[in-house]
């Protein structure tokens, strides 16, 4: 099963980005407006956009076990794999900016390198950039060989790389917290990159019959465990109910609830109405990827509120 044509898949690249980065920037923007007076940190926009390349690094390494006849996109993955390195390096900086106290513009080599050499959110993310380091320049070199490679490499790189940040955050102060983070981290960014590789690669009405059950079967463990681990953590993290209106960091948490629980509503129903019928080979290619293209637009409205929610205060 041949991913498809060079002309499809850079169509539906172009649609990604004309929907997708919009998205999770509105859910960046919903969530400072939300969080308000509390303060927000300014790398949310940052981080929200490096959070959804890995998500897609990590679905297309993961796509080839969806079915055994799916070769890697290596191209994309080489694309995305150098945006990722690319969006984490004007994180790192962001955040180096913020702990001196200047803007971006006038941060200097040296504060840099003492960010990333004493402070331990500096050396998290220098180990994140030689992930996505190493996942850009194995794809890149697969590209050129790829009877050599395997996309196995590139899921374990890009899963490590994805979970660094989460497993030293606030959780993992409490008992198990780094391991439900972990697990959260992983489950939205399989849920999500997953959804998004298919778009991105699946083409012919006949590979949407295969590929879309085996995505599905693959969603609903992965929706229970961003459910379950999201609630724990939320309630750690909020404790009164009543913070969910009186805090910045409740009103997003609240926000981000409200549209999982969509999501969760419109995966359910996708399931009835989408997974049955694309199966029986009775929808056309150009709707499973319209549908596909609608979950991952709100899917990425909720990726900009969960970034915004691990730098609000």
């Amino acid at each position: 099963m041949r991913p498809g044509t060079a002309g499809s898949r850079s169509t539906a690249l172009r649609y990604a980005l004309l929907l997708v980065v919009p998205a999770a920037l509105v859910g960046v923007a919903a969530g400072w407006a939300l969080a308000a007076p509390d303060p927000v940190q300014a790398e949310a926009p940052v981080r929200t956009l490096a959070d959804g390349l890995g998500a897609a690094v990590l679905g297309l390494a993961a796509l080839p076990r969806l079915h055994d006849r799916l070769r890697p996109a290596w191209r994309l993955l080489a694309v995305f794999g150098g945006l990722w390195t690319v969006a984490e390096f004007v994180l790192l900086s962001t955040e180096a900016a913020e702990v001196v106290g200047v803007p971006l513009s006038r941060l200097r080599a040296g504060d840099f390198g003492d960010y990333v050499a004493h402070v331990s959110g500096g050396q998290i993310g220098i180990a994140v950039l030689i992930g996505t380091a190493a996942v850009a320049c194995y794809s890149t070199l697969a590209f050129r060989r790829p009877e050599r490679a395997s996309a196995d490499l590139v899921l374990v790189f890009a899963a490590v790389t994805l979970v660094l940040r989460p497993i030293t955050g606030h959780m993992s102060q409490q008992t198990l917290g780094s391991v439900l983070a972990a697990v959260h981290a992983l489950a939205a960014a399989a849920w999500f990159g997953l959804l998004l590789a298919l778009a991105l690669v699946v083409r012919t009405r006949g590979e949407w019959a295969v590929i879309l059950p085996r995505y599905s079967g693959w969603a609903l463990p992965a929706v229970a465990a961003v459910t379950v681990t999201g609630v724990v953590n939320g309630l750690v993290r909020v404790g009164d109910p009543a913070a969910l209106i009186d805090t910045g960091y409740g009103r997003v948490l609240l926000a981000k609830t409200v549209m999982a629980l969509a999501l969760l509503g419109l995966g359910w129903w996708w399931r009835r109405s989408w997974v049955p019928v694309a199966t029986d080979h009775r929808m056309s290619a150009d709707d499973s990827l319209r549908r596909a293209l609608i979950e991952v637009v709100v899917m990425a409205a909720v990726f900009g509120l969960a970034a915004t929610l691990s730098v609000t205060a």
